[in-house]
Parts: C-alpha cells; sequence; structure tokens
C-alpha cells in the first residue's frame, strides 16, 4: 500500500500537524497526507488529503524521496512531495494541532517519540531539501 506526505516549507519551518487520539499513531507528530487510491496518482491524493483534512487548498509540487517500512505485518510505502497552501483557512477533522515547525524541532520530536516513525524515516529527503 503507497501512501503520500505532502511537505509545506514556508520561511525555513515546515508544516506538521498532531494526530486525533484515535489509532495506533494517536497523538504524534505527522507530514499532513494519506493513502493513494485506486486509480489516483499521488498528486491528486495529497490535493484530496489536506482538502479533507484540513480544508485547504494545495498545490502538490516536486518528488523530495520514499520510505518503506513495515506496519502490522504489512509493507507500506510513503512518498513525500514539496506541496504549496492555496488557501488558508484551516478546518481540522483528524488532527487536533497545527505548527509550524523548524527541522530542530522535527529531531527532537522523533528523538521524544512524539513523531509518527514512517514519517520520520523521510525527513533525512527533507533536509537534502533545505540545503538546496
Amino acid at each position: 500500500m503507497n501512501s503520500v506526505a505532502g511537505i509545506i516549507i514556508e520561511n525555513r519551518k515546515i508544516f506538521i500537524a498532531k494526530r486525533s487520539a484515535k489509532g495506533g499513531m494517536g497523538e504524534r507528530w505527522e507530514f499532513p497526507g494519506g493513502k493513494v487510491e485506486d486509480g489516483e496518482t499521488d498528486e491528486q491524493a495529497l490535493v484530496r488529503e489536506y482538502e479533507e483534512e484540513f480544508g485547504v487548498r494545495i498545490r502538490a509540487g516536486a518528488y523530495i524521496g520514499s520510505a518503506g517500512f513495515e506496519h502490522l505485518g504489512k509493507r507500506y510505502t510513503v512518498r513525500a512531495y514539496e506541496a504549496a497552501l492555496l488557501s488558508r483557512h484551516f478546518v481540522m477533522t483528524e488532527h487536533t494541532a497545527l505548527h509550524w515547525a523548524r527541522i530542530e524541532d522535527i529531531d527532537a520530536l522523533i528523538q521524544d517519540t512524539m513523531f509518527v516513525p514512517s514519517d520520520a524515516l523521510l525527513v533525512p529527503f527533507i533536509k537534502e531539501t533545505f540545503q538546496h
């Protein structure tokens, strides 16, 4: 199964969101995104997920990197893409908090196990993006 993450970077800060309490990764921070449905491109999935979870429009951009992981005995891949906000009126449906984080803040959240592990695997690719 494939999923996508939209990496929005503004003023050297990255948009992250805190998941609601439900589920195995509840109350952890993540790069927003979600599952790619049958017949969807990664970019279409990102646009849909941001609309469903935050009520905002985005534009999906360049591919950043991907990571494979296993969850409950199944193999998954998460692919990260740059994204840009086209609207800013957030209505949270799946998250309890939003934050613009420095990369060092994300490293600290990972260290404290407060960041979704599969998304943590994307951080090295995002750090490369910062260097360009």
